[in-house]
């Protein structure tokens, strides 16, 4: 390799974004080490989505990358290389998984809506990143599996959104054998909402988020919020709490204007508010 395209690959930033039209894109591009959450690469994302919950022209993230491989989870060179530490690395393994787990809360507890695309292999954190997402779309070629029990390390952080996405049998299913499924069985598990061939998959993903994108950033903030927050309480507490969203929701100012343009079959000026 040339000094010229050392120089491109060190300076080619980890991530690549582009906003439009309320859809704003992070694309992964370290296809040569397989997208995987290295700390560098999580702190990239963490970023990049702060960046995106705090800009009012975003409505909607779409979460991509390049290559063959989605995410391949940890970087397991980054972890190895911790064990020559003094604490045979216990410090930095504390501190990487602490890492993972915020930006996996980060994705849920994000303002906007967060849809993976996922384009080719997700293992392990990497098929916890999917499962992190809102809403995920694949392409028919995409597989997913969660294979540290191959390697001698449970697959424990990305069994907790696993488990929150799957039925417990075939998240277990997953977690035990370690093996990959296909994007059908994927979607048959509930981890994945649809599939798409290749060659569609950038006029389906721009039609999905688009009409993501085209509603009230106010009423999908208040929805996205109490959707996870039900989901972790009883029956009684979570329609307590859902009747007091619901009550919240219609004070707005952009249900008020939704429910008469509706009635007044016009469409809806939003004030995101």
């Amino acid at each position: 390799m040339s000094d010229t395209a050392a120089n491109d690959e060190i300076e080619k930033p980890m991530l690549a974004t582009m906003l439009h039209e309320g859809v704003y894109r992070i694309v992964m591009q370290r296809p040569e080490r397989m997208n995987s959450l290295s700390t560098a690469m999580m702190s990239a994302l963490s970023g990049e989505l702060q960046k995106a919950a705090d800009d009012p022209a975003v409505r909607v993230i779409l979460l991509g990358a390049e290559g063959k491989v989605f995410c391949a989870g940890h970087d397991l060179k980054e972890l190895t290389a911790a064990r020559a530490e003094a604490d045979g690395g216990k410090a930095s393994y504390e501190r990487i998984m602490r890492q993972c787990s915020d930006l996996m809360q980060q994705i849920v507890r994000l303002p906007k809506p967060v849809i993976a695309v996922v384009t080719g292999v997700a293992t392990a954190a990497g098929c916890q990143l999917v499962a992190s997402c809102d809403l995920a779309i694949a392409t028919d070629t995409a597989t997913f599996c969660t294979p540290g029990v191959n390697i001698g390390l449970f697959c424990s952080t990305p069994m907790v959104a696993l488990s929150r996405n799957v039925a417990p049998k075939q998240a277990m299913e997953m977690l035990l054998t370690g093996e990959s499924i296909d994007a059908s069985t994927a979607k048959d598990f509930g981890l994945i909402n649809r599939i798409v061939p290749g060659d569609y998959l950038e006029q389906v993903v721009q039609k999905y988020a688009e009409a993501i994108a085209s509603k009230s950033a106010k009423t999908l903030k208040i929805g996205k919020e109490a959707f996870y927050r039900q989901l972790e309480m009883p029956l009684s507490e979570a329609y307590e709490f859902a009747a007091a969203t619901m009550v919240e929701n219609m004070m707005a100012r952009d249900a008020e204007e939704g429910i008469s343009a509706f009635l007044q079959k016009r469409k809806p000026e939003w004030a995101d508010s």
